[in-house]
């Protein structure tokens, strides 16, 4: 039957037919690479947020307590050096302390759904910024998929459902331009797929070889072996920060005041 089909085809609606298959082969593999990032940024946010309510915070106050020994050190011996120093110790640690109570530590781990990532994956293959067909589409495209990767992070399927009942996507409807300008249509939206494709894999290996991504995969690797990386980080500090609280009352009873 589609050989007979085919036959009665023109070559150029044969073509716009192989071009309308490999438009939705490569709209798969986008919203496949679209969750998969997405998915990528908010482990690592909910695991740097796990870090810096259980790490940071500490190095927050091992920061403080050597704040607290620079300054006692540049009263104790007055230099310009010792000034200098006890001024890049008290910066660090109001840096530290920003950091440790930023709005990243606030990130929470959570699982997403079956459901959940196939409602994304069909929200992306329908409005994705690079399937628009003019500048007035691109940037209603583009806030819906905003909206749409905000409400996968929070885990807001109902959200995700809405934005793409709102959409109500026109992306595949002939607008009565001939086969020739949807072929060139079509061809646009291939190649920029391709090129968002590339970017996203590109992003991907940046995230991976990240900080926090590294220290994520060595915190997996120590739970596999039955150990708690972060909770050993945390011992390891508290450790420090008792050597710090005993250096500061020394100082302090050299100064004359009780620490």
């Amino acid at each position: 039957m589609s050989s007979q089909v085919s036959q009665r085809l023109k070559p150029e609606e044969e073509e716009l037919l192989r071009k309308r298959e490999e438009l939705a082969a490569i709209r798969a593999t986008l919203a496949e690479r679209e969750l998969e990032l997405v998915d990528l940024r908010s482990q690592l946010a909910a695991f740097e947020g796990r870090y810096l309510r259980q790490v940071g915070t500490v190095y927050a106050e091992l920061d403080e307590w050597k704040a607290r020994i620079s300054e006692l050190r540049a009263k104790l011996d007055p230099s310009a050096a010792a000034s200098a120093r006890a001024e890049e110790a008290r910066e660090q640690a109001r840096q530290t302390y920003q950091e440790a109570h930023s709005k990243a530590s606030e990130t929470r781990d959570f699982t997403r759904s079956p459901e959940l990532k196939s409602l994304f994956r069909e929200v992306a293959k329908r409005i994705h910024p690079d399937l628009s067909k003019d500048s007035r589409d691109l940037e209603r495209r583009t806030r819906f998929m905003a909206e749409a990767n905000r409400a996968y992070e929070a885990g807001d399927s109902a959200a995700l459902q809405r934005i793409l009942d709102e959409y109500r996507d026109g992306a595949d409807a002939v607008e009565g331009e001939g086969i020739g300008a949807e072929l060139i249509r079509i061809i646009r939206q291939i190649s920029l797929a391709r090129d968002r494709v590339a970017a996203i894999e590109r992003e991907l290996d940046t995230l991976r070889q990240s900080q926090i991504a590294r220290l994520k995969k060595q915190a997996e690797e120590r739970e596999q072996e039955g150990r708690d990386l972060l909770a050993e980080l945390e011992t390891a500090v508290r450790e420090q920060i008792e050597l710090a609280r005993k250096e500061h009352e020394v100082l302090a009873k050299q100064e004359g005041k009780p620490a």
